[in-house]
């Protein structure tokens, strides 16, 4: 079985083209019938969140609604001009909003789990190297020295005495304590 990697662009031209041929020969071969149009919907819809790049799980939800509603034009029955066409179009979309929820709920459930094992993946990866790293560093939090603390150094003042001392506010005194 072919394992492509599309792109947002090429996932929404690979699930239009896809519908919309689908569509035409279904009109041209067994005079449009919606419910092999609808199984065939949901397997380009699982076919389109398999096939798209791991960098890009929300295209697949987005895409298949609308190839699906571009597929329906040629099955739509219309009637005159371009008015007849859209009711034709509408009516198709109300009587198989199943089969358009269900694609889209296939689509978005495949991404979602290609997205957690994905998150999960890096999880681990980050969680195994920072255990790697702090065993090696000697572990425990880093603590910068007094003098390398913001609002310190040589042209602030320090000691007991001064204004911003520790000593002098209870509010600094308990807040440095309970670090």
């Amino acid at each position: 079985m072919p394992n492509p990697r599309l792109t947002r662009l090429g996932g929404g031209l690979f699930c239009g083209a896809a519908m919309v041929t689908l569509g035409c020969l279904d009109r041209l071969l067994l005079g449009a019938s919606m419910t092999l149009y609808g199984g065939l919907f949901l397997l380009v819809s699982a076919l389109t969140a398999v096939w798209v790049r791991r960098g890009d799980p929300v295209t697949p939800p987005v895409v298949v609604p609308i190839a699906f509603a571009a597929g329906l034009l040629p099955l739509a029955e219309s009637g005159d001009g371009l008015a007849g066409r859209l009711a034709g179009l509408v009516t198709a979309l109300a009587t198989q909003a199943g089969w358009l929820y269900g694609g889209t709920l296939v689509a978005g459930a495949l991404a979602t789990g290609r997205k957690i094992r994905l998150m999960k993946r890096r999880g681990s990866l980050r969680g195994s190297f920072r255990g790697t790293l702090g065993r090696s560093l000697g572990g425990g939090p880093v603590r910068l020295r007094p003098s390398l603390r913001p609002g310190t150094g040589p042209d602030r003042p320090h000691g007991p005495d001064s204004p911003d001392s520790p000593a002098s506010d209870p509010q600094r005194r308990l807040a440095r304590d309970a670090v």
